[in-house]
């Protein structure tokens, strides 16, 4: 008789314990806040110059080239100047190939043009979507001297949806950078 006060009782609970609607958790976001970007103009010894945003410490190498870490984001911007010597068309199809392998992880790539007559500075910005390795890449120059490449990479895993408001972020100052791009004669 007591195993079957017990059996009951147990029953019981079981039964009670069970209720109500299972509710998924609502959808969420990172709510990740940068600062406002402060630029400044950065000339390299080569024949180039750009704005930069002050939370990145640039590098220039031997060869022109430039990296622009971003150590509060994980975050490199890897920039390469090339001379244009009568190999536009290389030059151009070298970008595009280099952006267009990330294809196989994007989602999607979106591409915006860049026209800016006066400064002699035209190009072309690349939005990969995605859980590509690199979310944001470019190219400009001036299409007779200077060739000017870039590639946003994080220290990470490409996980999209985790890095998206720092992907944002750096895209802004990624198109700043070609905006203010300055060849040097």
């Amino acid at each position: 008789m007591r195993n079957l006060h017990f059996i009951i009782v147990a029953i019981a609970l079981i039964v009670c314990s069970c209720g109500g609607d299972v509710i998924p958790k609502p959808q969420g976001f990172l709510s990740l806040e940068y600062p406002a970007p402060i630029y400044e103009k950065i000339a390299s010894a080569c024949d180039y110059s750009f704005e930069k945003n002050n939370l990145g410490t640039v590098r220039f190498k031997d060869d022109c080239s430039a990296v622009i870490d971003y150590p509060k984001l994980d975050a490199s911007l890897f920039i390469t100047y090339r001379k244009v010597t009568g190999n536009i068309e290389t030059l151009l199809r070298d970008a595009q190939k280099l952006t267009y392998e990330h294809v196989r992880k994007a989602d999607n790539i979106a591409e915006e043009k860049y026209i800016n007559d006066q400064q002699n500075a035209y190009g072309m910005f690349y939005d990969v979507l995605g859980n590509a390795a690199s979310q944001s890449q470019f190219y400009v120059t001036d299409s007779t001297n200077h060739f000017l490449t870039g590639s946003i990479y994080f220290n990470v895993k490409p996980n999209y949806d985790s890095i998206y408001p720092a992907a944002v972020y750096l895209k802004n100052d990624i198109r700043r950078l070609m905006e203010t791009v300055e060849w040097e004669e």
